[in-house]
């Protein structure tokens, strides 16, 4: 990762004196871990993506959804079972297809298939039917009073394209597999694909032929995308000129920055939490020294771990104040989430009593795998959980590694103890619920890696998605959420804050989903 470094820096000193002012030099931690638009459902690969696709629909800057390759959307008349979509017509690709509802039966089903990480957003759809070129019809399994919600990073692809190139299945990331999709693209969106080169330089320049043209400011004519991975890299390069935009300002270099002349940093609540998961479920761990049993199955060493984290102190020492102490998993963003729930607790003589209580009085050790290149200070805040931990008999053995070799442990299940952090794009409890909470199978649980199976609360989970009395789908949601809280299988740390770095040139407001659409962006 050293070498992915400077290899960055070089190319983005080799092409500073060459930009001009439409040009977007941009620059964030971590790259895109694919261009497959349906492979992984996580935050840069669609950061990424949303610059070369489409959904049908998309939330603006503030979070508000707009439509995009639909023009309006809403439940059938005549049957509560189906929404109908109106598709925008005289919409092309970039090789030149017409966009129709084909190809928006074609990727829903792609992304509904095993090997896509966007499947649980699906689950409700049992049919996707085409009723003419420009309009199609999702029948659900019940009415989803909340479907639109679940589309917004649901990529279109043209269907011939994917034929075409043998790319009709989704690639399979957690299982090495290379795709040529996922090394090549054909949205219909703002920007199209220049150049490739993983963990290193993506070029993009203006689609020309793009529907929104009269629409959207479309300012910005090239895009040099550089992932860099190390912070002080990073910022340098921002305060050099060689990048006009940098995503994640690390918190120490904030002042730095906003005092620069002709720099400014804008920042803005995320809607993502950072927490740790812990593998409750296994009759014994792989990563711990206790044999023959799993301490993380005790209530009572979970609660203890999580009275033994000191949320204030990361704020204050680690995030430098930007960042929101949780006391629970989902962000003030999202339907369902509470102040209450949102409280923490720090209090380390109550949690060695618990730990005494468990049988653990003398501690144990276990394994922590943590990203170093994902959330805002991520190892770093690991490092701070170690010492915390310590404070009660738990010796962390801190693994640290980029994410594109953190998350396949979650995905696979082959972590016992691990950070992750969650944004909910559809503003509603259920999106945590399906992911993170459901028992892992086929349709849903797909990041849940504490092995916690509840078939009650499955169900309660499952029927949120057809509820249309929204005042008993809350109290449902509500329900879920005391069950959740009380098992603590994760260990909430804060709600991150966005600082975006940027020239005095760039004109944007910062997305609470971390997601710059560079079609809105201005170039003074």
């Amino acid at each position: 990762m050293k070498t992915t470094g400077i290899l960055a820096a070089a190319l983005l000193a080799s092409t500073a004196l060459g930009a001009s002012a439409e040009t977007l030099r941009w620059a964030r931690a971590g790259d895109s871990l694919t261009l497959d638009p349906h492979a992984q459902n996580e935050g840069p690969t669609h950061t990424l993506a949303h610059q070369i696709y489409e959904p049908l629909i998309i939330r603006d800057v503030t979070g508000a959804p707009e439509a995009a390759l639909a023009t309006d959307w809403a439940p059938s008349p005549d049957d509560p079972t189906v929404w109908v979509f109106n598709l925008r017509q005289g919409v092309k690709f970039h090789g030149g297809e017409d966009f129709t509802a084909e190809d928006v039966k074609f990727s829903i089903e792609r992304a509904q298939s095993e090997d896509s990480d966007m499947k649980e957003l699906l689950n409700s759809i049992t049919e996707v039917r085409v009723v003419d070129d420009h309009t199609v019809e999702f029948v659900t399994d019940g009415p989803n009073p909340i479907l639109p919600a679940n589309l917004t990073n649901l990529f279109m692809m043209d269907k011939g394209w994917a034929e075409a190139n043998d790319s009709v299945e989704v690639q399979d990331v957690e299982g090495g597999e290379t795709t040529f999709a996922a090394t090549n693209t054909n949205g219909t969106g703002a920007y199209k694909l220049v150049s490739r080169e993983p963990d290193v330089r993506t070029v993009l320049e203006r689609n020309e032929e793009y529907w929104g043209m009269d629409q959207f400011p479309m300012e910005v004519t090239r895009i040099e995308y550089t992932p860099i991975q190390n912070a002080a890299t990073r910022v340098a390069a921002l305060l050099s000129g060689e990048v006009d935009f940098i995503q994640d300002v690390p918190v120490q270099d904030l002042g730095r920055v906003a005092e620069t002349e002709n720099l400014t940093v804008k920042t803005a609540p995320q809607n993502r939490t950072i927490f740790f998961g812990l593998n409750v479920g296994a009759d014994d761990l792989d990563s711990d020294d206790v044999e023959g049993k799993n301490p993380l199955a005790s209530p009572q060493v979970r609660e203890a771990m999580n009275l033994a984290i000191n949320r204030e102190a990361i704020q204050q020492v680690v995030m430098r104040g930007q960042s929101a102490p949780a006391g629970m998993i989902a962000p003030p963003f999202v339907n369902g989430w509470t102040a209450e729930m949102d409280a923490i607790e720090t209090d380390v003589d109550a949690a060695r009593a618990l730990m005494e209580e468990a049988g653990y009085g003398d501690g144990f050790s276990i394994q922590l795998d943590c990203p170093n290149d994902r959330y805002v200070n991520d190892e770093a805040i690991c490092q701070a959980a170690v010492g915390m931990l310590a404070q009660i008999g738990i010796t962390v053995n801190l693994d640290a590694k980029p994410k594109a070799q953190h998350f396949p442990l979650i995905s696979n299940g082959e972590t016992d103890f691990y950070m992750l952090g969650w944004g909910v794009p559809t503003y509603d409890s259920a999106y945590v619920f399906n992911f993170l909470i459901h028992t892992r199978g086929d349709e849903r649980g797909s990041w849940n890696a504490t092995g916690y199976s509840n078939p009650e609360l499955d169900e309660m989970i499952v029927s949120l998605e057809s509820e249309t009395d929204l005042e008993a789908r809350n109290e449902t949601i509500a329900s879920i959420w005391e069950v959740v809280q009380e098992e603590q299988l994760y260990l909430p740390i804060h709600h991150q804050v966005l600082n975006w770095g940027m020239t005095d040139a760039v004109g944007t407001e910062v997305s609470p989903e971390d997601d710059p659409k560079v079609k809105y962006f201005s170039m003074n």
